[in-house]
């Protein structure tokens, strides 16, 4: 498998994690070390470490139900030991209040640059998702 499609591969393990609710791939496919960072589409907008990043990933995950994506404008640079890839995403669903038993529709597109290192497996370094106004 070349090195864009490894990196396609692990995109789309990324967002599919919401569609199937299976979030440990989170985990391996991204590095959980301090040099992780990452920005996102959804408050708190600050600068993430891992462990604040992941903690985050799975709670929406797990909240948005009849979860979906699509994946545009997919590009991936490749250089000796790491890849930028950027794409626009567009994620629907339905976030459910449990307490409340109502639901909200979802729907927004994001812009997306991510940032993979290659040791032995490309990981996810750094990522970064902004709301992008159709």
């Amino acid at each position: 498998m070349s090195g864009k499609d490894e990196i396609t591969e692990i995109i789309h393990t990324f967002f599919t994690a919401g569609k199937t609710k299976n979030l440990a791939p989170l985990s391996v496919i991204q590095l959980d070390d301090a040099r992780f960072s990452s920005y996102s589409d959804v408050p708190p907008l600050d600068l993430k470490d891992f462990a604040t990043t992941f903690a985050l990933q799975q709670l929406r995950f797990v909240s948005i139900s009849d979860y979906e994506y699509e994946l545009k404008n997919l590009r991936i640079d490749l250089f000796d030991n790491f890849a930028i890839v950027t794409f626009l995403v567009k994620q629907t669903g339905m976030i459910v209040d449990n307490y409340s038993f109502r639901g909200e529709h979802i729907s927004m597109t994001s812009r997306a640059s991510f940032v993979l290192t290659k040791t032995s497996k490309w990981k996810i370094v750094h990522l970064h998702l902004s709301k992008y106004s159709d």
